[in-house]
C-alpha cells in the first residue's frame, strides 16, 4: 500500500513586488497556518517516510514548518524542481517515480496543480483545495508507478479552519 498526502502551500505574501513569483514568501496567515496543518497531521500519527517539496519558498517554507510539527528533519526534504510550474501530468510524473521504498510521500506544491491532481486520482471529487489544505489518498498497490484513480481509496481531507 502506497500513502500520499497531497499539500498546497500555505497563504503567501503579495507585498514585495521586487521579488519573483518563486521568491514570495508566506505571509503572517501562512506562517500560523503551516505548523497548525503539521500539528493536525501529527494528531493522526502521521510521519511521511519522504517530504517532496516544489523549491518556491512559499511551499518549502510550509514543507519545513509542517516537517517540524511532525519531526521530520528539515535537512531530509527533497526539493524537486519539476513542481514548480507543473501540470497534473507532470505531478503525476514525480509522483509516479517516487522511490518504491517509502510507502508514504507528502507533497508541496501549488495550486491548480495540486487540487486538479488530486481529482485525477481520488474517487472523491474535491473543489478548489484553499492554502494549506491537505488530502490524504491511500492506493492498493506496491509501486508508485501503479497509482491511479482505480486502486484509490479517498482517505481524509484537512484545511485550516476545519482543524484550528
Amino acid at each position: 500500500m502506497k500513502t500520499l498526502y497531497l499539500l498546497r502551500h500555505a497563504k503567501s505574501s503579495w507585498s514585495f513586488d521586487e521579488l519573483s513569483d518563486q521568491e514570495r514568501p508566506l505571509n503572517d496567515r501562512g506562517r500560523d497556518d503551516a505548523p497548525m496543518m503539521g500539528k493536525a497531521l501529527a494528531k493522526r500519527r502521521i510521519c511521511p517516510d519522504v517530504i517532496v517539496s516544489s523549491p518556491a519558498v512559499r511551499a518549502m517554507s510550509t514543507a519545513v514548518l509542517v516537517a517540524r510539527e511532525m519531526q521530520y528533519p528539515h535537512d531530509k526534504i527533497v526539493v524537486e524542481s519539476g513542481i514548480y510550474g507543473a501540470d497534473v501530468d507532470g505531478l503525476l510524473g514525480i509522483i509516479k517515480a517516487l522511490p518504491d521504498t517509502a510507502n508514504s510521500a507528502l507533497l508541496v506544491g501549488h495550486n491548480p496543480t495540486i487540487t486538479d491532481t488530486a481529482n485525477e486520482l481520488s474517487p472523491s471529487s474535491l473543489n478548489e483545495m484553499p492554502t494549506a489544505a491537505v488530502v490524504c489518498l491511500r492506493f492498493e498497490c506496491d509501486h508508485w508507478s501503479e497509482v491511479s484513480k482505480v486502486n484509490a481509496e479517498f482517505y481524509f481531507y484537512d484545511y485550516p479552519r476545519n482543524v484550528s
